[in-house]
């Protein structure tokens, strides 16, 4: 072989290994890859089999729990959400400390064989408050966020730059579970500005998302809106919705992946509406049919948990305000408290018929229990435990005084004797309106209301507004404008009052109320304790009380509302003790001496 003919045989032979290369279904450098109708993981075709666990709504002591039940379901991947407002409640300060340490949620997922899609969004959705957003935001009025407005801009990508040092090294590429990142989420039901998806996209890439498959999620027929066309699409819809759907997503993207990014098992509950429950067998064949047609599926949710303290969010129908119950059991597989229900046991045959493959057996169940009833005899009014207040010729919302989340108490002195139609314009969300101390009446936005007459018979006269956050809307085109409190101004007989003193309440903490034992009516703080010999999990039953919030130990469980569905709130084992446990209850209708009752099964469909 002469030295001519010798390279010209290497240079044909490395033109040939590059052919071959190119012509691999996907590299195998462990990053998910779409190919052609769907994925490929180390060169091997691979289906998503997914549902979604929020790590910040199960508390961290049953994250295992939770992805072993999820493995025994059938599952190959787990997804969640990443909420900002926790990881940073105040402008440059992060936690990712206890409940909030996202990356060891990621790596248990691992160590239990489960891969992970992350959402890191930053807009989430998801029933959660301010659609994940800090309420700090706010605190600029000339904001507009989920745009390429700097101002909003400018911290979220910080915010996700910040989130890529955490989360970043647990890509697939990097030896770590994560094998897909979502960008933004369902923009396209909100806008199509390409190019601030754009700028979002990119951001992820500066934060370090380079070695998981990045990819957009959209309803079908929002899909123009909210795809990139460089990264793959997949669809989310409900019940019943699977053939129709993925007609239109492979009209869209007629080489794209197969993938359902969120496939509704159930659905989330509004106070003062109905329970929501969906057939499970209806699901569990059109979840059979999806896995058959080799489309890759991620449930929403497989578990929906609890949105604990202020997280719950809201919905806009029109103009009606519709605020998320405090449990977010979702109808899923595995209840809010863990456990398995009918629905599951559908879903892990239906997986694994479509697979052929045993899963291994779930996890024991966890306990239950009904502790004795407690009597409350200490209490605080609300109205002798202010603070200063903020002085102020106009009202102000809530983040205009740097405050995220609670009540505020708006005061003034109406100086002359008169009657007339008081207005909040624009009241966000529910308002106890009182005069010289005594309540007159409510407005609730949900209704909505936001006038309401008043005779004053003397002057002067104290106005006080309590104005509850109900939670801020997390979906639509109204919940960019989620400001809290009174957001415009209040006028009595068409004219603007003036002159307020504002009493910020964001109860983060109860442990300095001046707790006595005495009668209290009203809006009333009541505190009491119980002893447990053995931590289970229970539930509190809140159908005796009117509107509020409920501590146990410190830790915010959540809202309750007489109302309903929800009559009852999760108490968790992991935040009970040995011994003696405290309780707290703020009650805006409160009794005096109020018995506190538990439960060892949920109360989810409450009818008044």
């Amino acid at each position: 072989m002469n030295k001519r003919f010798g390279i010209v045989v290497a240079v044909l032979a490395l033109i040939a290994g590059a052919a071959a290369l190119c012509a691999q279904p996907a590299p195998s450098d462990h990053v998910l890859h779409a190919v052609g109708d769907h994925f490929e993981l180390d060169g091997k075709r691979f289906q998503i089999i997914s549902g979604a666990i929020h790590y910040a709504r199960v508390p961290r002591a049953y994250w295992r729990d939770r992805l072993k039940k999820a493995k025994a379901m059938g599952l190959n991947t787990v997804e969640t959400y990443v909420f900002w407002n926790l990881h940073e409640p105040e402008p440059g300060k992060y936690d990712f400390s206890g409940q909030n340490d996202v990356a060891e949620f990621i790596r248990e997922a691992q160590q239990e064989g489960l891969y992970v899609i992350l959402r890191p969004g930053p807009y989430v959705c998801a029933e959660w408050e301010f659609g994940g957003y800090p309420a700090w935001l706010l605190k600029n009025p000339n904001i507009k966020v989920r745009t390429s407005d700097s101002a909003f801009m400018e911290p979220a990508t910080r915010w996700l730059h910040r989130l890529g040092q955490e989360l970043a090294p647990l890509q697939s590429g990097n030896g770590g579970p994560i094998i897909a990142t979502q960008v933004e989420n369902e923009y396209g039901s909100f806008g199509s500005d390409h190019a601030y998806m754009e700028q979002i996209h990119q951001a992820l890439i500066d934060a370090g998302f380079t070695k998981s498959m990045l990819y957009t999620a959209d309803g079908a027929d929002e899909l123009p809106n909210g795809t990139l066309p460089e990264l793959p699409a997949v669809i989310n819809f409900g019940t019943g919705g699977a053939k129709e759907e993925f007609a239109k997503l492979e009209k869209f993207r007629p080489t794209g992946p197969r993938m359902c990014g969120e496939y509704w098992a159930g659905w989330f509950d509004h106070w003062g509406e109905q329970h929501h429950t969906e057939s499970a067998k209806t699901e569990a064949d059109e979840l059979k049919w999806m896995l058959e047609q080799g489309f890759s599926v991620n449930l929403y949710m497989f578990h929906g948990g609890t949105s604990f303290g202020w997280m719950n969010g809201a919905n806009m129908d029109g103009k009606k305000y519709q605020p998320t119950v405090t449990s977010y059991d979702y109808d899923a597989p595995v209840s809010e408290s863990g456990e398995l229900t009918p629905k599951y046991a559908l879903f892990r045959e239906a997986i694994a018929k479509a697979t052929g493959v045993v899963p291994p057996a779930p996890p024991a169940p966890i306990e239950t229990r009904a502790y004795a009833s407690v009597e409350f005899t200490r209490s605080a009014s609300l109205f002798a435990s202010l603070p200063g207040p903020v002085k102020s010729s106009d009202v102000q919302p809530m983040e205009a005084l740097g405050q995220n989340y609670g009540y505020i108490l708006y005061r003034t002195t109406v100086d002359a004797a008169q009657s007339g139609e008081l207005k909040l314009d624009a009241l966000h969300q529910y308002a106890q309106v009182y005069l010289d101390g005594e309540l007159i009446g409510t407005l609730d936005r949900r209704l909505p209301q936001d006038t309401l007459t008043l005779a004053i018979a003397h002057d002067p006269a104290q106005l006080d507004i309590l104005v509850e956050n109900s939670g801020r809307v997390n979906f639509g085109h109204q919940f960019p404008m989620e400001w809290t409190g009174i957001t415009h101004e209040a006028t009595l007989g068409g004219k603007a009052l003036a002159h307020w003193l504002m009493y910020s309440l964001p109860m983060q903490q109860t442990s300095t109320l001046p707790f006595a034992e005495r009668p209290c009516e009203g809006a009333c703080f009541y505190e009491a304790s119980f002893n447990v010999d053995q931590p289970a999990d229970t539930f509190i039953d809140t159908r005796a009380f009117g509107k509020g919030m409920v501590w146990v130990n410190g830790t915010p469980l959540g809202r309750f509302w007489k109302i309903g569905p929800q009559g009852a709130l999760y108490l968790p084992a992991p935040f009970l003790k040995r011994g003696r446990n405290s309780v707290v209850i703020f009650d805006l209708e409160g009794k005096s001496n109020p018995t506190l009752k538990f439960s060892d099964k949920p109360i989810l469909d409450f009818r008044p």
